[in-house]
Order: C-alpha cells, then structure tokens, then sequence
C-alpha cells in the first residue's frame, strides 16, 4: 500500500513539474517574442508565420517517427474540421496574441488571452440556456473588473493601456476560446499532438499567404536568432510537449491550474528583461482575471 501511494505521489509531482515547466516555457516564448518584435523590429506576421511553420514541422516529424498511425488519415475523415482550426482557430490565435505583445508586452497580452475560460462559460450558458451559476456570475465579475483595471487603472474615461493593445488582447481572448472549443471533436478522435501539429502548418501557411514573409525585409542577428530557436523550439514544440505529459499524468482541471504559471513567467521576464513597467493596479486586475481560472477549475471538480 505505502508502495502504491509512493507511486501515486510520484506520478503527481512528476505531472506538476512538468506543467510547470511547460507554463514557464509558453512565457518564456512570449518574452522572446516581444524582444523580436519591440527591440529587434521583425514584423509580427513574419514571426507568426515562422513559428506556426517551424513548430508544426517539427511536432509532425516527431508524430512520424513515434509511428502514429493516423497522421494522414486525418485528411480523409476531418478535412474541413482541421482546415477550420488551422486556417481560422491556430492562426487567428497567435496572430492576435503576438499584436497585443507589439503594443503592450508579454505580461499584458498573455492575461488578457486568459479571459478566454470566462468567454467559454458564457458561451456555454447561452449555447444550453441556462443562467451562469453563482461562482460563474462571480468569475464573470472578477474578468471584468481585471480588464477594467489594466485599461483603466480604475478611472473610467481614462484609457491607460492603449486601444490597440486592448483591442487585440481582447480578440486574443476570443480566438483562444475558439482555439479551445473548436476542435474538441478532432482532440478525441486523434489526440492533441497530431491536431496541434496540422493546425500550426496550415496556420502559417494561412499566413504566409496573407503577409508574404519571403518579401519582408528582415535582418536578425545573434541574439534574434536566439530569440526566434526560444519561441519555436521553447516556447512552441517543448512547452507543448511538457505540458501534454503534465495534463497525463495530473488531469485536466489540476493542469489547467499550474499552466496558469505562464501569464506570471511572462510577467516576471517583461519586468527583468524588457523593463516593462507594471502599476500596483495591474497586478491587482492581473490576480483579479487569473483568479478565474482558480475558480472554474475548482467548480469543475466539485462537478
């Protein structure tokens, strides 16, 4: 019995790192991004384009080589699920995420796009009819005032962040709840590795089309191609893997809780890294959004 318990407590911490690991990774990725976009000047369509390109590449030969069996299948059963989340959910998501670090920084963008648990449950309610249970109309509340304060600083009329960080931090938001909700179905049926690996290669090739990075002029250094191996290799191809084997082996609800580390990474590098500069009224509209996240995921356990 002891033996089987020293088994099981194993297994949870094995999973907790893991998650951690990958949350602190997908933040990384977003400092990264910002140091190219802000410092180094690389156009965020370009960047997008190449992350979604080179992650997807690389996430599909390690589903090859693992020997999956319905890596092409896909193509014959889904074609139009998996066109739908790679065309609109994979690209519209990165895309809007990596605008809003253009005109804020990674800390901002990144608790801003975890609104999207709170657009879900809305969502839901009007997709079943039913009013938002009582820790649901509080999680609402508490998205609300946090979006209130970091646009505001609590002084209404008084825009703070800017309109265009507002604004695609927001789109941010719904196109990960799209990115989240989309593409259950895919999820079930092939697992999250191969939908992911597909989605990101017709994402950048979506976007490649649209902003054609073969034609922007981009010069990178040392240090922005450093930058650039982080975000695909980091913060794309590893964060996800981690954070796959973590949600395995600690469950949804509890994996959802310990990635929610990745807005506070994110947060931690733009302040030590970037010297962005955040007001005691940001971090309290930072705590109040992702305390939402701490509250759905206990009321999904209580369920």
């Amino acid at each position: 019995m002891k033996g089987e318990n020293c088994v099981k407590r194993d297994k949870m911490l094995r999973g907790v790192l893991l998650t951690l690991t990958g949350g602190i990774f997908w933040g990384l990725s977003g400092a990264c991004g910002q140091f190219l976009l802000q410092a180094k000047g690389v156009p965020t369509g370009w960047l997008v384009s190449v992350r979604l390109l080179s992650a997807g590449a690389i996430l599909l030969l390690l589903c090859l080589l693992r020997g999956e069996k319905q890596v092409f299948r896909i193509w014959k059963q889904d074609t139009a699920g998996i066109l739908v989340f790679g065309v609109l959910g994979m690209s519209m998501c990165q895309y809007t995420y990596f605008s809003a670090i253009t005109y804020s920084n990674a800390g901002t963008a990144t608790v801003l796009e975890y609104l999207s648990p709170v657009l879900i449950l809305v969502y839901l309610s009007v997709r079943s009819r039913r009013p938002p249970r009582g820790i649901e109309v509080l999680s609402i509340l508490l998205a609300v005032g946090g979006t209130f304060l970091l646009a505001t600083h609590g002084h209404p009329g008084e825009m703070v962040l800017s309109s265009r960080a507002l604004f695609w931090g927001l789109l941010s938001a719904v196109a990960m709840s799209i990115y989240a909700v989309q593409p259950v179905p895919l999820l079930h049926k092939y697992g999250a590795a191969l939908v992911t690996a597909w989605g990101m290669l017709l994402g950048g090739t979506a976007l490649s089309f649209l902003f054609r990075p073969w034609r922007m002029p981009v010069t990178l250094d040392a240090g922005a191609v450093s930058a650039l191996a982080v975000v695909v290799l980091v913060g794309s191809v590893a964060a996800f893997t981690l954070h796959l084997e973590g949600i395995r082996l600690v469950g949804p609800e509890k994996g959802s809780l310990f990635s929610s580390i990745e807005p506070v990474s994110a947060t931690v590098l733009a302040v030590l890294w970037m010297k962005a500069d955040f007001s005691p009224t940001d971090l309290i509209g930072f705590a109040l959004i992702l305390s939402t996240i701490f509250l759905l995921a206990r009321d999904k356990q209580e369920e």
